[in-house]
């Protein structure tokens, strides 16, 4: 299994343990309010919602991760979204070591 499946199945997991935000809306929230560690968007996401969350994520300090599709964000949380938020640490920390 390479690093891209293992990442995807963590974002499941987090899924299944609550720890993880999804929508735009709550995503941002959850960066406004600190409460979002590390921001999954989906590459194929608007041009406007790439730069405001850029933007918002540069902003707060928090990573910011462009290296997925909507479809295999959604397949692997098993809702149809483009964005998600990590509210763990330790999820966040494990999520970022798959991607160095």
């Amino acid at each position: 299994m390479n690093n891209k499946d293992k990442a995807l199945n963590l974002l499941g997991l987090a899924q299944r343990a609550g720890k993880l935000v999804t929508g735009q809306g709550p995503v941002l929230e959850s960066i406004r309010s600190k409460r979002g560690y590390y921001v999954i968007l989906a590459k194929d996401a608007s041009p406007r919602s790439i730069k405001q969350f850029t933007d918002k994520c540069h902003s707060y300090e928090i990573a910011l991760n462009l290296d997925y599709t909507s479809e295999e964000i959604s397949r692997a949380i098993g809702k149809n979204r483009k964005s998600c938020s990590l509210t763990d640490r330790g999820f966040a920390k494990s999520f970022a070591s798959l991607h160095r």
